[in-house]
């Protein structure tokens, strides 16, 4: 194969036959300090990639076959100090026109959901990643038409990382990094997969959420006589559609990464026991609508804010719920006050004009017209529910809770729209904010909810015609997307949301049904754990993370505009572990625990805080890689995050239970 010209900034070259690494080209890049960077063809030449001019360093390649796959292996040698980048691209044969991309965690198709000031098609068809954005450091593309995908896996080596003042432009490392990187380009008729080492992201960098800025790219310190070895793994495979690509490419990764579980750090009950201590510290009272203080708090200080909101950031009623089941079972008459007179205030002053609950307070938006979060409502009603039906295991009766509680159901099935499909946003006289039916599968557990408690079969009728728009437009088109509050864009909640709400329909459905919807489940559990971690992104030690010694794999990156990872899991692993099991699929038991073990490793406690200040509140939004807010950066927290979830979100993972038992009616 002929050599390609550079046509960008930072664009490195190495050309392959299709689908083989048995032809290839590969382009080193040097840099001194002060002069200009040179980029050096290669030519192969038996194991010998022979530059174009004398270089101070020899540079090899090794191929050879694993079974299926091709591993590359390019080694560079100095005779003498150097700083150095390779790189190159596969050329896939696989038409541009045709392709849809799958980097595990970060581009899912072309993230033409995401706006232009996130990575998308929108800005550009070429992108270049750090693998530490990355749950599973891969590329990949998929060809609809010919039914064929391609990989690029990079094969680990000892994790390290070092901080990096400069971080846009040319820039020589301070230190030792393990860190590449990963990405595609199709501008040109036919897709190539870009990887490299060490680390450069192209045409923009993602620094904070919806801001690109300008270029990285890195250049590596080898002294004479040193060496560097990277290798990555090539992979084919044959798919019928793009989410079994992405399922077969998530179970081949995950097979050669082979994530092991964590040695837990504390037990359930220890668990359960710090997070506790989150209820104590942040009970508000002074106000007529009681709560959790659980979101814009400072992790500086985690002081109590005016702020609460019903849903995801606050999960102030299952908190309520949390506090007052624990604390019966402690004997602890503290939080069993709370979670009462939470639910009595949130019943006096919590349930607007026409019957639906305050989803924020004290923002109200629209020109004083709440604007209603079809996700918020049935979090909000899930809470209700649970409360109800374990108040009615105690005999304790409350009966305007359930009229109001029906009222909210009612108003649901009265919204639902022609094609079983609920608005994301919608305004207090029930009329449509936001169309978008993404976050749909919110509701589907909270009807089924509603059906087994109140034994109303339209509520049961509601949720089945959700699932049937969820399989139409989500599942089978492979479409997971604006289930977060703050984004409307591919992200991990929209698939765990799928799989839940699958679930739930599985748990209450006849036999037929019920393994049409265990499939379903299957197909979107792929994609939720695709945004899971199957590896340990490397930091320095002089950061935060590297100071605690935190392991990566388990925790889930969060969306494509919001790149961190986080503890979002509520019910998953306990499905993961029942999905296993229906559908003898090892991997979902292997990687829920994985997950089940990774989340306990920083719950703040008195003699280990892990940098919050205050016990039991347990950090949100965990900068895994080059991105914040606003504040510290990669190996750090953001300043300001919201432990109401947090806490909701691990004592669902600890309370494997709980809905087994509602939907069994124990």
């Amino acid at each position: 194969m002929g050599i390609k010209k550079i046509s960008l900034l930072f664009m490195l070259l190495v050309s392959f036959a299709p689908l083989s690494a048995s032809d290839i080209d590969v382009v080193i890049s040097l840099k001194s300090e002060g002069q200009p960077l040179h980029h050096y063809f290669l030519e192969q030449k038996g194991n010998q990639l022979i530059p174009e001019k004398p270089l101070p360093l020899d540079i090899t390649i090794e191929q050879k076959k694993d079974g299926a796959d091709e591993l590359l292996t390019l080694c560079v040698k100095a005779k003498a100090d150097v700083y150095y980048n390779i790189g190159g691209m596969l050329n896939t044969a696989l038409s541009s026109q045709s392709a849809e991309f799958y980097l595990p965690g970060l581009f899912y198709h072309q993230n033409m959901r995401s706006p232009a000031k996130a990575p998308s098609f929108k800005t550009s068809r070429s992108w270049n990643f750090r693998e530490d954005r990355l749950s599973t450091p891969l590329t990949s593309v998929y060809d609809e038409k010919m039914k064929q995908g391609v990989s690029v896996m990079r094969i680990l080596d000892q994790g390290k990382d070092c901080v990096v003042g400069q971080l846009s432009g040319e820039v020589i490392l301070p230190g030792e990094t393990s860190i590449g990187y990963l990405g595609f380009d199709a501008e040109d008729p036919q897709v190539s997969l870009t990887f490299g080492y060490p680390f450069m992201e192209t045409p923009k960098r993602y620094v904070r959420k919806l801001s690109l800025v300008e270029a990285v790219m890195t250049f590596a310190h080898l002294k004479r006589g040193e060496q560097k070895r990277i290798s990555w793994r090539i992979h084919t495979v044959q798919a019928k559609d793009f989410s079994d690509f992405v399922a077969l490419t998530w179970c081949h990764s995950f097979d050669k990464m082979a994530p092991q579980p964590l040695t837990p750090r504390y037990t359930p009950a220890e668990m359960k026991s710090g997070l506790a201590q989150y209820f104590k510290q942040s009970y508000v009272d002074s106000t007529p609508l009681k709560y959790h203080s659980g979101i814009s708090i400072q992790t500086a200080t985690c002081n109590r804010e005016s702020r609460v909101q019903l849903g995801f950031c606050g999960r102030v009623l299952l908190n309520a719920f949390n506090a007052l089941e624990y604390g019966e079972q402690q004997q602890d008459e503290q939080l069993v006050s709370m979670g009462k007179n939470i639910f009595d205030s949130w019943l006096a002053h919590g349930i607007t004009q026409n019957g639906w609950l305050i989803d924020d307070k004290p923002i109200i938006r629209a020109g004083g017209q709440q604007i209603h979060t079809i996700r918020q409502q049935s979090e909000g009603i899930y809470a209700l529910l649970h409360y109800l039906s374990y108040e009615k295991k105690h005999h304790r009766k409350h009966q305007e809770w359930e009229l109001r509680v029906r009222k909210m159901l009612d108003n649901m099935v009265a919204m639902q729209l022609s094609d079983g499909h609920f608005a994301r946003k919608f305004k207090e006289d029930g009329t449509v904010h936001d169309i978008s039916g993404g976050s749909t599968s919110s509701a589907t557990s909270t009807l089924v909810m509603g059906y087994v408690y109140f034994g109303d079969k339209k509520y049961l009728k509601a949720a089945e015609r959700t699932v049937d728009y969820i399989e139409q437009n989500i599942i089978n088109k492979s479409d997971y997307y604006s289930s977060t509050l703050d984004a409307n864009c591919e992200d991990k909640e929209a698939a765990i949301a799928a799989v839940t709400a699958t679930y739930y329909m599985a748990m209450v459905s006849p036999n037929k049904a019920r393994m049409h919807y265990i499939d379903l489940c299957r197909k979107a559990a792929y994609f939720a754990l695709s945004w899971y971690y199957t590896w340990d992104v490397p930091f320095a030690p002089e950061q935060l993370l590297g100071k605690l010694n935190f392991h990566t794999r388990g925790w889930g990156n969060v969306s494509v505009e919001n790149n961190h990872v986080d503890v979002f899991v509520f019910e998953l692993p306990s499905i993961l572990k029942w999905l296993s099991i229906e559908t003898n699929e090892r991997r979902f038991e292997q990687m829920r625990q994985v997950i089940f073990n990774s989340l306990d490793q920083l719950l703040p406690t008195q003699d280990r805080l892990c940098g919050i200040a205050k016990p039991g509140y347990y950090p949100e939004v965990v900068q895994h890689t080059t991105w914040d807010y606003g504040s510290h950066g990669k190996g750090f927290y953001h300043r300001v995050f919201a432990p109401g979830w947090t806490v909701a979100s691990l004592w669902e993972m600890y309370s494997p239970q709980r809905t087994i038992d509602y939907l069994k009616g124990k």
